[in-house]
């Protein structure tokens, strides 16, 4: 990793890039950048779809575990909800004031600097994105196979395989045509809505019919130790993460300071208000005992009131980590190539294909991290790794908004929010993360641990300047490269 400017070879004068038009060169000089293509719709698309996964379909029955009552697990359905809500606006308010898509590192560079915002890039180029990325391709796959086998798990090597293939499908797509993205994204995240509704309406017709038995005595059984309430929160906020995947692509939303919360408003009430219709849902039908004895309540729940159509709930899990998939795909590249614009990846990584206006290297890097972890199925404990990592990191970007305030004072806020979300977003989630340590002592360790690993790599890679020539020779020719074999140039720095 070098901090390079443009090398020879790989200015916009360096090829012949042809006629400049709707799909090809944007701007009059001959520069690369990404297009403004997301609207209003395709923005709340993007948060409600990447939300709505694979967690709403497994992770109740582990927040009534720790929550002991179904009543008490509603409730904290609905508080991770309203939790990220408050961190989404804080997030509004971010995104506005530093309109630069990269999300959480564009916003802990601005306030702490290079080695935190890099640290942060770190984990997420190595854990947290790829391990998503397949973790959801894997619950595509096994829920896609899973009508095939009806009464055993699908053969491991055919997970793997239909896991590949989806993530490579996805990453062409988004290499083609971002209107393409945005339109599947649109239609699977309508799609997904109506298949957790449908879920709703069916319960209804169970309680009707005089089932009433499950939802008696709601609160009997419920949980007050701090522990466990922090771990039955992070199992909901599970469920919801992903509220800030927009803020990765910023430079390309339509009238961001506009559309940028108006998105955050719409979305983030109606995923609460699914979540919580679903979790009533699953309560109605289904006892204490069949929803902890299952590590896939959808799955339970169809096959105890569906019947014969029981086949149908797989499907519309598949169809739930499509959107989810095709979503983080998008939104993720789009980290790594504003990384690479900043130095702190190889430039390769932010070059922008001459045509179609996409970051294709950034784009086929993540393809492949994510295709390295695919070789193994077990990818889920590293969740538990990187979870109170993630936290941490929220923590350092709604930190970095409340040093800015007092720092940068003059910065341009078209969002202001009160300064009580902040902080009463900023004590909750330290209280989340200082319980799970004491419930996951080695779990949380292990992912301090490899943040801490991330000091050396940045002095080495990127504060030290007397790196050996063969090792900048190397590097140029690299991404030169790179340029020619995917036909991309450096974003025009015009405006940046």
């Amino acid at each position: 990793m070098t901090k390079v400017s443009a090398a020879e070879g790989l200015t916009p004068k360096a090829m012949d890039v042809g006629e400049s038009g709707d799909n090809t060169i944007n701007g009059s000089n001959g520069g690369v950048r990404l297009k403004k293509e997301l609207s209003l719709l395709n923005g709340v698309a993007i948060i409600v779809g990447v939300i709505v996964g694979s967690g709403i379909f497994v992770s109740p029955s582990l927040a009534l575990k720790y929550a002991g009552s179904k009543g008490m697990a509603l409730i904290v359905w609905i508080l991770s909800g309203f939790l990220s809500m408050i961190g989404a606006l804080c997030y509004a308010e971010l995104g506005t004031m530093i309109p630069k898509s990269g999300g959480d590192y564009a916003y802990i560079g601005e306030a702490f600097g290079d080695l935190p915002a890099f640290l942060y890039l770190w984990v997420a180029l190595f854990i947290l994105v790829p391990t998503g990325n397949a973790i959801t391709a894997l619950t595509f796959a096994q829920n896609i196979l899973k009508p095939l086998w009806p009464v055993c798990e699908p053969p491991a090597d055919a997970v793997s395989l239909i896991a590949a293939v989806i993530t490579c499908f996805l990453t062409a797509l988004n290499c083609f045509n971002v209107k393409w993205v945005t339109r599947i994204q649109d239609s699977f995240t309508a799609a997904k809505i109506l298949a957790l509704l449908i879920t709703f309406f069916a319960s209804l017709w169970y309680l009707f019919s005089g089932h009433t038995e499950n939802l008696e005595n709601m609160m009997q059984g419920t949980i007050t130790e701090p522990g466990n309430i922090a771990i039955a929160f992070y199992t909901g906020l599970f469920s919801y993460s992903g509220w800030n995947y927009l803020n990765f692509v910023t430079e390309e939303l339509k009238e961001p300071y506009k559309n940028l919360p108006r998105a955050i408003c719409i979305s983030m009430p109606v995923v609460t208000l699914v979540y919580a219709l679903t979790n009533v849902a699953y309560f109605a039908v289904l006892t204490n005992n069949e929803i902890g004895a299952s590590e896939a309540v959808a799955v339970t729940f169809s096959e105890k009131i569906l019947g014969v159509m029981s086949w149908i709930m797989p499907l519309f899990v598949a169809l739930c980590t499509f959107g989810s998939l095709n979503g983080a795909i998008y939104a993720s590249s789009r980290l790594f190539f504003v990384g690479a614009r900043n130095g702190h990846l190889p430039l390769a990584i932010s070059l922008i294909d001459i045509k179609r206006l996409t970051p294709v290297p950034s784009l086929i890097f993540m393809c492949l991290v994510t295709l390295v972890l695919l070789l193994s199925n077990n990818v889920e404990s590293l969740i538990v790794y990187v979870t109170a990592v993630e936290a941490l990191f929220i923590l350092c970007s709604v930190a970095g908004l409340l040093w800015l305030r007092y720092t940068r004072a003059d910065l341009q806020r078209p969002i202001r929010v009160n300064l009580l979300l902040p902080i009463a977003f900023l004590i909750i989630c330290t209280f989340l993360v200082v319980f799970s340590c004491f419930t996951h002592p080695m779990e949380v360790g292990i992912g301090v641990a490899f943040i801490a690993l991330g000091v050396p790599v940045f002095w080495v890679f990127i504060v030290w300047k007397d790196r050996p020539s063969w090792l900048l020779n190397a590097c140029n020719s690299f991404n030169v490269f790179c340029s020619k074999m995917f036909l991309c140039l450096p974003e025009d720095s015009k405006d940046l």
